[in-house]
């Protein structure tokens, strides 16, 4: 594997789910392979899961880690080609990235979604002039419409805690103050699907997601018969992406409560963090010991870790 972008990227989920139980079981049992090479971790947005859990993981590998929170830290940086820069902007991207990768044998990158341009966005700009550009393997800690360590950690959390062997697993919008991006819910998607999970889809009219994620799935307008028998609740927010960036609801009926969850299989509750209580869902739900939320966070440890160890087996 040499960049780790999408699920796509992985050769076989079987064998990385087994690279990332083994590790997770085995911590300290890799630390020669990172001996003597260095991760660079890029901040386009803020991060406390991820940068955390990606640089504790590195360093699990025996890696040297260094932080750059952009904009912050570094020169302000252009990343739209043919601009003419007499802004705020002194440096591009297109030598920045390269820069980078002369340093280290790893570059980890965020960069959030920013919903001026749909085809922007979906075309990953940021993220492709590093895969194109750095000379190292990539690792995406979330971009503009994926995040894959997350949904490689919430596949973790279901296999652990399954207790059928295809689980109805149940994607379900809910309301908050701000329009967020669809890299959660399409990267979760791609990961259910191939796990090969009864997989449902629950939202209000309007907030479809890109087809090239629903591909197979059909929509449970319902949410109450959507929940019915479900396994695994996953909750999360995203904004429209045929109004693209745009909030169309603020329906409260969505959030996730203990009525709701009634209608579950005893299921559990999964969410990725940060998470707006008593919006997304209530106190009840979030503190109850159906909500698996902080082993999913601590998971991501161990999915970085499997996906790094990866990388450096195959990039030796």
């Amino acid at each position: 594997m040499r960049h780790f972008t999408s699920v796509n990227d992985i050769p076989d989920l079987k064998k990385a789910l087994e690279t990332a139980f083994d590790v997770k079981s085995n911590p300290s049992a890799y630390a020669h392979l990172g001996k003597g090479k260095t991760m660079v971790l890029i901040f386009f947005n803020s991060s406390l899961r991820t940068r955390l859990s990606t640089q504790k993981a590195a360093m699990n590998l025996g890696m040297n880690t260094m932080v750059l929170n952009i904009n912050e830290d570094s020169w302000q940086l252009e990343t739209e080609l043919g601009v003419v820069m007499d802004g705020n902007k002194p440096e591009h991207l297109r030598e920045a990235v390269p820069v980078i990768g002369a340093y280290c044998d790893i570059i980890g990158v965020r960069s959030f979604a920013r919903f001026e341009s749909r085809e922007d966005d979906y075309g990953e700009k940021i993220l492709s002039q590093f895969t194109d550009y750095a000379g190292v393997p990539i690792v995406s800690m979330e971009a503009a419409i994926r995040h894959p360590l997350q949904s490689f950690a919430d596949l973790m959390t279901i296999e652990e805690l399954k207790t059928r062997e295809k689980p109805r697993v149940v994607l379900t919008w809910a309301p908050h103050p701000r329009a967020l991006p669809q890299a959660v819910p399409n990267s979760f998607l791609e990961w259910m699907r191939k796990a090969g999970y009864d997989l449902v889809v629950t939202h209000p009219e309007g907030y479809e997601l890109a087809p090239q994620f629903m591909e197979g799935l059909t929509v449970e307008y319902d949410q109450d018969k959507a929940f019915e028998g479900a396994d695994f609740i996953y909750a999360k927010n995203w904004a429209s992406y045929t109004h693209y960036g745009q909030i169309l609801s603020h329906d409260r009926s969505w959030t996730v409560d203990s009525r709701k969850m009634e209608r579950t299989d005893n299921a559990r509750f999964m969410h990725c963090l940060p998470v707006r209580r008593n919006m997304i869902v209530t106190d009840e739900v979030i503190d109850s010991p159906a909500s698996v939320v902080i082993r999913e966070a601590a998971n991501r440890e161990w999915a970085a870790m499997a996906v790094l160890k990866m990388i450096l087996e195959d990039n030796q």
